[in-house]
């Protein structure tokens, strides 16, 4: 089932899932005020089996569907792959409720009636928080991929270099010649693109790298 209505994939969308026709309609003409794609659904499944662009994003999810709960759903969305920041909307909420639901993640819990300001504050909080926790993952994506790059051996000496040892005692620890470890840590540095030894073992301890044997394995998982 398609959402109701959207304009550019580019824009940043929030997903109204609510299956009182007219309480959907109302948030979603609220959030289309202000410019924001809206997605709607009537139940959690069409939400889920929705294609979702990969942009930033929050789900504004009422808490008694028919057929099945939001808080179920929300604990589906934590169980899969799907990354959204939770806003739930309820005119049955009670305190226990609203605690599960936060304590599991959710960023803000309205009741209905709620005002309008409220929910424009709260879905500019969550989109600005998905915002920046996709930047958190792009780069740490864009770290594994260059590690990937490096050789066995290159990770050996990047994982020594983030433990502070000096070259000489990586060449010590590895058996090998002092000038050989200075070109291995050369080449692991222009792959990792540091410029400095300080970027170098900052990325390093971004990986998990501890300097440790074995340390590679961990960074790549």
């Amino acid at each position: 089932m398609q959402g109701e209505a959207g304009n550019t994939a580019e824009q940043s969308i929030a997903y109204v899932v609510d299956d009182d026709d007219s309480m959907r309609a109302a948030v979603s003409l609220l959030l289309r005020s202000v410019g924001l794609r809206v997605e709607a659904f009537a139940t959690a499944q069409a939400f889920l089996d929705f294609d979702k662009p990969d942009v930033p994003s929050c789900l504004i999810l009422d808490v008694r569907l028919k057929g099945q709960s939001g808080l179920a759903v929300q604990e589906q969305i934590a169980a899969g792959e799907l990354s959204v920041p939770i806003i739930f909307m309820t005119a049955h909420g009670d305190i226990s409720m609203s605690v599960k639901a936060m304590k599991a993640g959710a960023m803000d819990f309205l009741a209905k009636p709620f005002r309008d300001q409220d929910m424009l504050d709260a879905v500019s909080g969550a989109l600005a928080q998905h915002e920046a926790q996709r930047n958190v993952d792009r780069s740490k994506a864009d770290l594994r991929r260059c590690y990937e790059l490096l050789t066995p051996r290159e990770r050996e000496v990047m994982a020594f270099v983030a433990k502070g040892l000096m070259n000489k005692q990586i060449a010590a620890e590895l058996n090998l010649s002092e000038i050989t470890v200075k070109i291995h840590r050369g080449q692991a540095m222009k792959k990792m693109e540091s410029r400095s030894v300080a970027d170098f073992v900052l990325k390093a301890e971004a990986l998990g790298l501890n300097g440790a044997p074995g340390a590679g394995a961990q960074a790549r998982k």
